[in-house]
């Protein structure tokens, strides 16, 4: 694995700051070739994203996607409001206006913030719900326009059906064609109305994000507990699109808690650089969290969150920022210990790359496990009907059940996962780090780490088809392989990559589906050194299927 970037950790020069009046000029002025595949639109796991700067995200995108949402929701009979969220990154905004231009245009009932602020992806989620509970017509659904926790030049666009979670690929897939076709024509079947007579539309109305959202908090987490024990808790919202709802939840529930960084910049110039240095709001990375881990010991316990506040990144005073899996593994035994209201039955729900600690509690716990591919879709039908838990995933985000069992949201929820760590800190006694140590103590100590390495168009989609008869190995790092897996457990899905399995440890290797990187996920319970080798093997085979496929 290569060094970190020498200036990783340290506060952004200004050399690398984004030129925000140049991505939006770029974005309007930019027009993509549907013939470049590069240039087209296509949703990885999360949405459409890219930059205006290479034309991946530009108003023909937003346009086109936009028109295509129309006629899908049409066509589905999908006639309820629309919510629309945005967050802080420079190209949220105009990819808001263009979208607007294109829904009042189609009549739909579109609710946007009352106040003109950011919308977190969770709140998108928790108002669709809300709307939908117990109706059969007149469903609501969502667009969230935000690339999460990519760097400041980036745009993103996803949308959430009336499930109130990702969009699952039939859907995306349908979207992405029909766009495409729109833009091939030269975006000519687009229906829009000037910006000024989308906002004056009777169809465009004020919706109370923030509000709705915090009322409903203390049926999701014990808000009294926290406030009881009197916590002193620090937030960092990173610039993101839940820096607004920080005072109103302290104000409600009467917690003491300190907003270290109230600021919102396009050009997130008050980050630290990632490990690449690069400008990166990963709330799960030490290098971009470096703010907040030099603060740990002024709080009880501190949070921070990606732009659109779907990841956690949970900050203790006695291990600094917590890995994503072994905050997972503590908050899955602190819930289904705790949550008395929910079925006896209801599941566990992980991605497989997700850390096997997490087997080990479910098993402890007597709760069954569910495996399944990378992605939050895989969790929103057990979410919505309470078979499901918990759905977590590797890369720091999860939601969770209502104390009685019922469904709060069906996207990943960095607020109630921020909060729980406050909840269990409360009720516990010790931080979750603490907690963490107590179960290594039980099952052992794991080593886990994720790779990421560059990775053309072609190269990933060798990765992504890769089949286990071309990894031949019969071992990894000494020890027998036990399962080659393209396939989840649970339900039977492609997993997008491989998986190989020994007793002592495992690697898991995929595409990324917002990046141009592939990566290789690993974990061993014999140490580092033995991890190492697992890293070794794990990036020697996927070299193999490069150079065997041509494309290395």
């Amino acid at each position: 694995m290569s060094a970190p970037h020498p200036l990783a950790g340290k506060p952004a020069p200004h050399d690398v700051l984004a030129n925000v009046p140049r991505l939006v000029t770029d974005y309007f002025c930019r027009v993509p070739d549907p013939a470049d595949p590069e240039q087209r639109v296509a949703f990885g796991t999360s949405g459409h994203r890219g930059s205006s700067l290479h034309t991946r995200f530009n108003e023909a995108h937003i346009l086109a996607i936009t028109q295509a949402i129309c006629e899908l929701r049409s066509e589905a009979g999908v006639d309820g409001p629309l919510y629309l969220g945005v967050d802080t990154h420079a190209l949220s905004e105009p990819a808001r206006v263009t979208a607007l231009e294109v829904l009042a245009a189609h009549g739909v009932e579109v609710r946007v913030d009352a106040a003109d602020g950011y919308t977190p992806t969770p709140a998108i989620s928790h108002a669709i719900l809300t709307h939908n509970r117990g109706r059969t017509s007149g469903l609501a659904d969502g667009i969230v326009i935000t690339p999460s926790h990519n760097p400041p030049e980036d745009g993103g666009f996803k949308y959430n059906p009336p499930n109130g979670g990702p969009a699952d690929t039939d859907v995306t897939g349908r979207i992405a064609e029909r766009a495409n076709a729109l833009m091939a024509e030269g975006n000519r079947g687009v229906r829009r109305v000037p910006y000024a007579k989308a906002l004056a539309a009777s169809c465009v109305q004020r919706h109370d994000f923030v509000g709705a959202y915090v009322a409903d908090l203390a049926h999701v987490v014990d808000m009294d507990a926290i406030k009881a024990a009197g916590l002193k808790i620090g937030v960092d919202p990173m610039g993101g699109a839940g820096v607004a709802y920080w005072g109103p939840i302290a104000d409600r529930y009467g917690l003491n808690v300190e907003v270290v960084n109230p600021a919102t910049d396009p050009r997130f110039a008050f980050m630290t650089l990632d490990r690449d240095g690069r400008i990166r709001m990963d709330c799960s990375s030490p290098y971009a969290m470096a703010g907040l881990i030099g603060l740990r010991d002024r709080f009880d316990i501190a949070f921070g969150n990606d732009t659109d506040y779907d990841r956690h990144g949970i900050v203790t005073p006695s291990v600094g920022l917590m890995n994503p899996n072994h905050y997972l593994a503590v908050a899955i035994e602190f819930l289904f210990s705790e949550r008395t209201g929910w079925r006896k039955d209801a599941r566990i729900g992980k991605t497989l790359v997700s850390s096997s600690m997490i087997d080990r509690v479910a098993q402890s716990l007597g709760r069954p496990l569910a495996e399944v591919p990378v992605g939050f879709k895989w969790f929103v039908d057990g979410l919505i009907d309470g078979s499901f838990g918990f759905g977590g995933e590797e890369s720091a985000g999860a939601s969770f059940l209502r104390m009685d069992g019922s469904v709060w949201t069906t996207d990943k929820d960095g607020i109630i996962l921020d909060l729980l760590a406050a909840e269990m800190t409360a009720k516990r006694g010790k931080d979750p780090g603490l907690l963490y140590q107590a179960l290594t103590e039980r099952f052992g100590a794991p080593v886990y780490e994720r790779i990421d390495a560059p990775a053309s168009g072609a190269q990933k989609k060798v990765l992504k088809d890769l089949d286990p008869e071309q990894v031949t190995a019969t071992e990894l790092a000494g020890d027998p392989i036990l399962a080659k897996l393209t396939r989840a457990p649970a339900n039977g899905a492609a997993i997008g990559g491989l998986k190989v399995v020994t007793e002592h440890g495992w690697f898991a290797a995929r595409p990324s589906g917002t990046e141009d990187v592939y990566k290789i996920y690993t974990e061993s319970f014999r140490g580092p050194e033995h991890l190492a080798r697992i890293q070794q093997e794990a990036q020697a085979m996927v070299r193999s299927a490069f150079t065997a496929a041509g494309v290395g």
